[in-house]
């Protein structure tokens, strides 16, 4: 097949979207398919050169929104060379641009919204949603409503995206989600990520790796090992993720003034094999997220034999907690320091147990491998079906 995704950057800093696209476009590129990728960023931009499959930039951009001039064009252009075109989030222009070139064509479209959708949004920033209401009956619903197929990655995703417009109409599917698992020598990723941390030898690393955001729950992590760092003097916070922002400083100064400051590490963004070194580095993941639709980073953890400490909120928990895979909580501080001490307590013979169940979990159910087979699944099923069969998982206009 020819498959085209859309993507409003590839910055890597962008997260989850960025990386799952390139984790299955590398993988289905091995099975023999061919993947291009469309964004808005600048040709010019240093991401766009490092990016590992063929990349069409048709920026820059313009404002917030990410209008692209030349992003309707191109697609009515060249989208009749594919199969398949897949966008890849919403609230920016590459979604309505899709919508605009494609929908009454003959290509046809399909939507990872990846938990942009959320109602947490909804009650977080109430004002930014009004302003969504707004706009949503013009694009965005429009952009769902004629999509061949819109995917969700776990059936939380899916349901909890009934609950943020009124007006909702979708052709919805649960497709599997994944990632590569890490490169084989850990032992020399570990050794190059000590050699740039080196406070961190002999530590029992607890790792956050992330954007640092509110709605991640850094502070929640801040406060809840405040509370537990006395349980093992060689427990160790790592905070790995950009932490240029206003709210990334706040949350230094909240790490000082609860006398952890020595007991936490500010990484900045790890890419390439200082992250992997990071995870090979470390005793257990944390992520006590107030929203997380899938996180790429706990399935790349668990491919790590590292259990991982979540919230009931991001949305793979029922997966980890059914098998095991680490321990799931509340996203408050009450919640996290049960799920901190918890592991913090467990005998050697337990957590060696979990470890070895966080590696099972991420082969059976995260692999990259599963992902790409499930979307070319669908994507060969809707190539046969008109584009307003609304089946399964469909909700009517409302």
């Amino acid at each position: 097949m020819k498959i085209l995704h859309l993507l409003s950057t590839v910055d890597p800093r962008a997260g989850g979207p960025t990386e799952g696209v390139l984790q299955s476009g590398l993988s289905m590129r091995a099975m023999g398919h061919e993947v291009e990728v469309v964004s808005l960023d600048a040709p010019d931009a240093p991401h766009v050169a490092a990016f590992g499959l063929r990349l069409h930039a048709l920026g820059p951009s313009r404002g917030f929104y990410g209008l692209c001039p030349a992003l309707v064009p191109w697609l009515k252009e060249h989208a009749s060379r594919f199969d398949a075109v897949i966008v890849n989030g919403l609230w920016q222009y590459h979604s309505f641009g899709a919508w605009k070139a494609l929908h009454g064509s003959g290509v046809p479209y399909y939507v990872f919204p990846h938990g942009m959708l959320d109602p947490w949004f909804k009650r977080t920033y109430p004002l930014k949603h009004l302003k969504k209401s707004l706009y949503w009956p013009w694009a965005e619903y429009r952009v769902l409503r004629d999509a061949r197929r819109v995917l969700f990655t776990t059936e939380e995703e899916r349901l909890l995206a009934r609950q943020s417009f009124r007006l909702y109409r979708a052709n919805e599917e649960v497709v599997a989600f994944g990632t590569r698992p890490p490169p084989a020598d850990s032992t020399a990723l570990r050794n190059a990520f000590l050699a740039r941390f080196p406070p961190l030898a002999g530590k029992r690393a607890i790792l956050f790796l992330g954007r640092i955001h509110e709605k991640k729950g850094c502070d929640l992590l801040l406060k809840a090992f405040a509370q537990v760092r006395d349980i093992d003097p060689q427990a160790h916070l790592v905070m790995a993720g950009p932490d240029d922002s206003e709210y990334a400083a706040q949350m230094r100064a909240l790490a000082t003034e609860l006398g952890i400051d020595n007991r936490v590490t500010w990484t900045g963004m790890l890419t390439g094999d200082l992250k992997w070194g990071a995870y090979q580095s470390s005793d257990v993941f944390a992520l006590p997220s107030h929203q997380e639709n899938f996180g790429i980073a706990v399935a790349e953890a668990l491919g790590s034999r590292l259990p991982v400490l979540i919230s009931d909120k991001v949305n793979i928990w029922r997966e980890v907690n059914a098998d095991g895979a680490g321990i799931v909580t509340t996203d408050t501080v009450e919640g996290t320091v049960e799920a901190l001490s918890g592991w913090l307590k467990m005998d050697a013979h337990a957590c060696e147990a979990m470890r070895a169940q966080a590696l099972a979990t991420f082969t059976k159910r995260f692999h990259v491998e599963a992902m790409s087979k499930d979307l070319l699944r669908v994507l060969r099923e809707g190539a046969g079906t008109p584009g307003g069969n609304f089946a399964r998982g469909t909700l009517p206009a409302q």
